[in-house]
Parts: C-alpha cells; structure tokens; sequence
C-alpha cells in the first residue's frame, strides 16, 4: 500500500467523502484480534518535489462510486480536525497507528477523522530485519541525521501543505529527532513520549517500593527507540528503569534475532522473561517501545496488563485534539 521507488512517495488521504475498509495487514507475529471497522477512506498517490511540493497525483479509490472530488484549493483536505501523519519505519507501523487512530475516533460509531499518511519509501525497512535500515543510521553514524532529520521535514512540509492541521509521527525512533523535526512547525506536533508520560501521571500511579518514585520500564528494539520517553517521563517526576546489559545481551537481543528467524514462539517467551525482569525491579509499566516486541504477546496473556503501547497513547492524544478542533470549527 505503501511501498513505491526511490523517487516517489506514496500518501494515503482518509476523507469524509469516500468509503472504504480499513486494510486487515499484520504483521507476520500480530496475533491479537481486533474488530474490523468500516472507515471512510480514499487513497491519492503524490509525487512530490525536493521541497514537500506534490505536482502530480494519482488517485485510487477504494471503490468507483468513492472517487475523491478535486479541488481548486493547493490543500488535499480542508477540515479544521485533519490529522497529518508521518510514516513509521516500517508500512507495518503505520498501518498499526492507522488502525488504533481509527478505533480510538470511530468505536462509539462516529466518523472516522479525516487523515493524511506520508510514507516514505527510502526510510521504510519493512522488507528488511528487524532491524530496520532507519534504526541501523541512528546507531552508526551520527553524520546521517541530518539527511534523516531533512528528509522527515521534507514529509512534515508535504502534510502542511496538504491541509493537516496537527502532525503525529507513529515512529519510536523518529521521535527521538522530534525536536528537529518539528522545528518552525506552526501546527500541533505531538511527541510520543509526552503522550505517553501524560497519561501515566493521569492514571496517579503509586510506587511499588515504599520511599521511592513510581518506576517505568521502556523495552525498545534499540537504544534510539528509548530517547523519546526517557526524558519525558523523567519530566514528569518517573523513574525510568531500561533492561541491564544482561538482559539486553542475553534476552532481548536473542528476541529481536529470532524474530529475524522467524522463530515467533521463541521471541516471545524471551520477551515474557524480559518483562519479567524488569517486574521484578519494582516497575509499575513496562512500555513496549517496538511495534514488533509488541505484538508477539497474544491478547490474553496476563503480562500485558503490565504493559503500555505507546501507539495508543498518541492515538488517543491525536483522537482528542481532532473532536476538540472539531468542535470548535463548528462553534
């Protein structure tokens, strides 16, 4: 859906005007169940030049009679709730976010938010490990991130122009270059951890252990997917508690390569360990910052009631700024 050559990037435009389904895609280790929702949807393929520009469309539509009107105006959509959505490094975890933002909007038979997905092909690792090509820049080579930091704005300018009024970037390791991303941004910018850490300190947590604060653990698939919630739930008074070289060399690393393996079962039960060691280190949550690590659990397993997916925070954030902004527009 959202895969394309090095010189095109693929948009998905969600307007009130057409009607379609939500793509059922998982990834291979999603075993959760989760309701299909019907969602007013549309999707518009956008060249776009070195400057966000798009110049040329194509639009496909998700059945003949959905076909998206044009419009005189530069802007791709123009309701005042419009959300703008910056790619994962992965189709997966934008797909994931897509789906929960949908969930979160539409589960008390609402209208879906209108919605405009940029997807970048260049940083998209899905066809790769794990260990996605994104991921593998951040660890290595500190001179890249200005081409990833230019090429994420470049994809935050596409959203503005095409009528997004906030950006949301469903992507544990992008947020880690928030603050550059969003730098002369005008609109809302919402930064994972700060979703995260706002909800947490909501839900009035007490501490495990008497005389100290209330600990978060933070489980990522790297140490770049840490820095978004670390500083963050810091802020906000938390101690953040992240697996001990032992437990990186000898649980998780072991997960993440056999989740390479395809070896889903194990993955699993090395993640199960790796949550319970930090359980056992007093954490009121663990947050599973890897839309892979994730998934592998299935929805009944109890130790997910010790667990936060950031993803939905963000989505419930984006759920909420959207009916307020709607609102609004219509007072």
């Amino acid at each position: 859906m959202f895969d394309g050559g090095l010189t095109m990037s693929f948009h998905k435009v969600n307007c009130p005007s057409a009607v379609g389904y939500l793509s059922k895609t998982r990834t291979h280790c999603r075993t959760r169940h989760n309701p299909c929702f019907a969602v007013q949807m549309s999707s518009t393929l956008v060249q776009t030049d070195e400057n966000g520009d798009h110049y040329e469309s194509k639009k496909i539509s998700s059945s003949p009679s959905a076909q998206l009107k044009s419009q005189p105006q530069s802007s791709l959509l123009s309701q005042a709730n419009t959300v703008g959505i910056i790619g994962g490094v992965s189709v997966f975890s934008t797909l994931i976010f897509l789906e929960k933002l949908v969930w979160w909007s539409s589960r008390n038979g609402e209208e879906c938010v209108p919605f405009v997905v940029c997807s970048d092909p260049a940083l998209d690792g899905s066809g790769n490990s794990v260990h996605s090509s994104l991921s593998e820049i951040a660890e290595n080579e500190v001179t890249h991130e200005h081409v990833i930091v230019h090429s994420l704005k470049q994809k935050r300018v596409f959203l503005e122009k095409s009528g997004a009024r906030c950006i949301v970037m469903p992507c544990h390791i992008s947020n880690a270059w928030h603050d550059e991303i969003s730098e002369s941004c005008t609109l809302p910018f919402f930064h994972i951890g700060e979703c995260v850490a706002r909800e947490l300190k909501e839900a009035k947590l007490k501490p495990l252990d008497a005389g100290s604060n209330v600990r978060i653990g933070v489980l990522a698939a790297c140490e770049t997917a840490v820095v978004p919630y670390e500083e963050k739930l810091q802020n906000q008074g938390f101690e953040v508690v992240l697996p001990d070289k032992e437990t990186v060399e000898h649980i998780l690393t072991p997960a993440i390569e056999s989740l390479n393996q395809r070896d889903v079962e194990g993955a699993r039960n090395l993640l199960r360990i790796a949550i319970q060691v930090l359980l056992i280190r007093a954490v009121n949550v663990v947050i599973i910052a890897s839309e892979e690590l994730q998934n592998l659990l299935p929805g009944e397993d109890p130790l997910l009631k010790k667990c936060m997916d950031p993803m939905d925070a963000l989505a419930r954030t984006t759920v909420k700024w959207a009916k307020s902004a709607k609102k609004a527009s219509l007072s």
